[in-house]
């Protein structure tokens, strides 16, 4: 059994996509074990997204590999006046924290055999426009990089999920109280 943390983005949460998220993790069998909304504040995104130089260093290499890959318009320079990756990477977390305190999010803690595995499979690709159908990104949004560098913001794709379990136990502390986490058995434990 393992835990992980969900955010519905502000994104989905304007989209009326609450339901619809929780209804398919409920279907696959996975157990809501935590449940809140709230409106984050720019410490407690700030605090979300890691600020080692590897993980924004990261980010700014995805954006130039999206310049390159979806042949942009404008250069790096004219966005960024950089095109050091770090220093782009910066920018792009920016755009995350001002995305994600934009509104209200749900967020909720998720347990289940390979939890992490299967949330990420149920909501699909990171990037949108290249999640499978049948996924909640795939079935409910189409943005992308290329179009989000455009706008100067970070991608719109509906919902968040721990990677991994180091990520998912940070997370989980982060966004909730020991207090706050339930246990309990559903008709599926039964039979596990």
């Amino acid at each position: 059994m393992e835990r992980t943390l969900v955010l519905i983005k502000p994104d989905g949460v304007k989209k009326h996509l609450i339901g619809e998220t929780i209804k398919r993790f409920e279907m696959r069998g996975l157990k809501i074990v935590a449940l809140q909304m709230t409106w984050p504040t720019k410490e407690q995104m700030d605090s979300h997204y890691p600020k080692d130089n590897d993980w924004i260093t990261g980010l700014g290499k995805n954006t130039i590999r999206s310049y390159e890959e979806f042949e942009s318009p404008t250069t790096l320079i004219e966005d960024y006046g950089t095109e050091d990756a770090y220093e782009i990477g910066k920018s792009v977390r920016e755009w995350l924290i001002n995305f994600m305190t934009s509104g209200p999010i749900v967020k909720m803690v998720i347990e289940g055999l390979h939890s992490i595995k299967a949330v990420r499979k149920i909501i699909g690709q990171t990037i949108p426009a290249f999640a499978e159908p049948g996924t909640i990104r795939g079935d409910f949004s189409i943005d992308s990089p290329d179009y989000a560098n455009l706008k100067k913001r970070a991608v719109q794709n509906l919902i968040h999920a721990s990677g991994n379990k180091q990520e998912a136990e940070h997370e989980i502390q982060l966004w909730f109280s020991p207090e706050e986490l339930h246990s309990y058995k559903t008709i599926q434990d039964f039979f596990l």
